[in-house]
């Protein structure tokens, strides 16, 4: 697979100055379109993502008449699709590719199922592809769910629950992660005109229609943003305005603004954005431990970051990581190796890094093994020393111009 040279001069890593238009948030995106859908398409929706994953969910929201709907490697549209395609009986196959046919998806058809949808599993049970023949209301208006799998299912269950005759009561059980993208959808369905419940671990959602005609102005991507951060963190002198972002957030990869606070990064909301500047250097961290329960996005960004800079971080709620476009905690374990560090699991669920960064005596490559987040993680490498980066389109599932914003601060990035 060809792979591609980033790299920079010394200067950019004195003093990074720039302004950065962000992608918008493909996570609120996706669920306004699923919303938007279930109110007959009559609403207005801004600044929709130009992420590959929000691409594809408007193409096949519009496609009605396609027998299949692939998803390609876009795990929230599977689970979104899923949810919306049962509960409106619609006769469809859904696949994706070979990654995503690997990636659970039980928990969620378990509680279609419950609810009286017809859903078979077309090759491994639990695990797409599956097919959805039809909808038979089972009078159940009660579910529990587990909370610590995967927040799609939730978000997925609560869209489609007003069309149910009696609304829908979701328990969740155990411990709830990812709550800010359940608090997001939560949030965006009030917005259109859902009066929803939420007492504890338990949301009551009324039977409703959606209001028709209404208008959504998606924010700018905080996940996207974190890879700016780390930038920030990396070089020596920063200013950076990144715009498009909000102080008051429905994003909970907001909470990156609170970790790099601690890094020497410091935020200032302007009208337009949020501008980013490095006003010092840590010295002295004690140890820290770092839960990313409810931002497991901004994980990797992190890890590379801590191992790099040699910062005392320990990280828990990595526990999704393993589901996702790939096993995101063994990526990063295999990638650090090459640049002498170890993620390691020093207790249950508790992982800290071992070893001090450096140089290999070879040009480093780090694989991305079809993960957009394990590119955009180890960009910010570029900084402190050239790296190639394999597969750099990676990128386009959401921040289609990762590459190009980069160029526009002074970064170089040739084929090889």
């Amino acid at each position: 697979m060809k792979s591609s040279l980033l790299q920079t001069e010394p200067s950019l890593y004195k003093n990074l100055t720039g302004t950065v238009q962000l992608p918008s948030s493909k996570s609120e995106s996706n669920r306004a379109l699923i919303i938007n859908a279930l109110a007959g398409f009559k609403s207005t929706l801004q600044n929709l993502s130009e992420a590959r994953d929000t691409q594809t969910l408007q193409r096949l929201l519009a496609d009605t008449d396609a027998p299949v709907w692939d998803v390609l490697d876009a795990g929230t549209t599977m689970r979104f699709l899923t949810a919306y395609a049962a509960l409106q009986g619609l006769h469809k196959q859904l696949t994706g590719t070979e990654r995503m046919c690997q990636r659970p998806i039980g928990i969620l058809v378990d509680a279609l199922r419950v609810l009286g949808a017809q859903i078979e599993y077309k090759a491994a049970e639990g695990f797409p592809p599956i097919q959805i023949t039809d909808f038979q209301y089972s009078g159940k208006n009660k579910i529990q769910i587990v909370g610590n799998v995967s927040s799609q299912y939730i978000s997925a269950l609560a869209m489609v629950a007003p069309l149910l005759p009696d609304g829908l009561t979701i328990e969740l059980t155990g411990a709830v992660g990812s709550w800010p993208y359940i608090q997001m959808t939560l949030d965006l369905m009030s917005h259109f005109g859902i009066k929803l419940i939420v007492e504890n671990q338990v949301i009551r959602i009324p039977a409703g229609r959606y209001n028709e005609n209404t208008a959504f102005a998606v924010e700018s991507d905080w996940s996207g943003a974190s890879y700016w951060y780390s930038m920030a963190a990396f070089a020596q002198q920063a200013n950076i305005l990144l715009k498009g972002l909000k102080a008051n957030s429905l994003q909970g990869d907001s909470q990156i603004v609170t970790f790099m606070q601690e890094l020497g990064v410091q935020t200032y909301f302007e009208a337009d954005g949020a501008r980013l500047i490095k006003t010092h250097e840590p010295t002295d961290l004690a140890t820290m431990t770092w839960d990313f329960t409810d931002c497991p996005d901004l994980a990797q960004t992190v890890v590379v970051l801590a191992a790099a800079k040699g910062y005392p971080i320990s990280f828990t709620g990595l526990q999704s990581l393993r589901i996702k476009e790939t096993d995101r905690i063994k990526a990063l374990q295999q990638e650090l190796e090459t640049f002498g560090v170890k993620l390691t699991e020093t207790s249950p669920s508790v992982f800290g890094l071992v070893g001090k960064w450096q140089a290999p005596p070879h040009l480093p490559l780090i694989h991305t093994y079809d993960d957009h987040r394990m590119a955009m993680a180890f960009a910010p490498v570029a900084l402190r020393q050239a790296v190639r980066i394999e597969d750099i389109g990676v990128v386009a599932k959401s921040y289609p111009r990762f590459w190009d914003d980069l160029r526009s601060m002074g970064f170089r990035l040739s084929n090889l």
